[in-house]
């Protein structure tokens, strides 16, 4: 009798999970540029807010010494973004659930280099597998990003990330 009460309280756990990544909290990890831990707080059945913390150990900037010239920094920084999204669930005609998405944000890079220590805006493009039976996502997004201070540049991030919904 405890193994089928036990049994029966899992799936309805698990039942109540079904629905959970258009709602609530996901946190999990990503993978790219940067790599870090990424959290996803739903606003509404549409909207959310996307919040990442990570860290990089180099990237390629534009040093303007002279004539100019592209350099390599092997300079560990860290990574804050935070956007808030828009997705459509239409987009896509599958039996699973996979929405595109897209939003626009801020981030802020802080490392020992100088040329790393900025601010800017970005726009975020995203697809994500939202799973029925299972409380968590998959995502894939492309950000390009626009830094205003203390220099103005142009540059992209990518990611691959997962996230487990509470």
């Amino acid at each position: 009798m405890k193994r089928l009460t036990k049994t029966f309280a899992l799936l309805i756990l698990c039942a109540g999970f079904s629905a959970a990544q258009e709602s609530g909290v996901g946190v999990g990890i990503i993978v790219g540029e940067p790599t870090g831990i990424s959290t996803k707080i739903w606003t509404s059945h549409t909207n959310a807010v996307d919040i990442g913390l990570g860290w990089s150990n180099g990237d390629w900037y534009w040093m303007r010494m002279g004539n100019g010239y592209w350099q390599y920094v092997n300079d560990t920084y860290v990574h804050f973004h935070a956007d808030y999204l828009w997705h459509s669930f239409d987009a896509i005609h599958s039996q699973e659930r996979f929405p595109l998405y897209y939003g626009v944000g801020m981030t802020i890079h802080s490392g020992q280099a100088s040329p790393y220590n900025w601010l800017g805006v970005r726009g975020t493009f995203g697809i994500e597998w939202l799973p029925r039976r299972v409380p968590i996502d998959v995502f894939l997004e492309i950000v390009p990003t626009l830094q205003l201070a203390p220099f103005s540049d142009f540059g992209f991030n990518a990611g691959l990330g997962t996230r487990f919904y509470f």
